[in-house]
């Protein structure tokens, strides 16, 4: 079961969460570290140290979800800072399960002239 998350933002904690946390630890994290809103129904993203858990949580009608994923080979892509972190799209939700480092992607480039 995926739910639709293409009507939600998607955010990412940049850095190192303490997997030990729970549903109620990530969600103060939540409101006190990002400013988020727990409850908006928002999905709010978590890795650990060595970028092998990744825990993802947000609220769904009735209560909250807490999704977990272990790699037991390679690591997740994470961003270290603040200025790294961004909101992503559920394509780059998708890129990023699968291991695809979009951070370090090419960026646009735009001249006005040729020569």
């Amino acid at each position: 079961m995926t739910p639709d998350f293409s009507s939600v933002q998607i955010f990412i904690r940049p850095g190192i969460t303490d997997m030990r946390k729970a549903i109620n630890g990530l969600a103060v994290m939540v409101q006190d570290q990002m400013n988020g809103n727990p409850l908006s129904g928002n999905l709010y993203l978590f890795c650990n140290r060595e970028r092998r858990i990744m825990k993802a949580l947000y609220w769904d009608r009735n209560g909250f979800c807490l999704w977990q994923k272990k790699l037991e080979k390679h690591k997740f892509p994470w961003p270290l800072t603040e200025e790294d972190a961004r909101i992503i799209n559920p394509e780059q939700l998708t890129m990023l399960l699968k291991g695809i480092d979009f951070w370090h992607e090419h960026t646009a480039l735009e001249y006005s002239r040729v020569s």
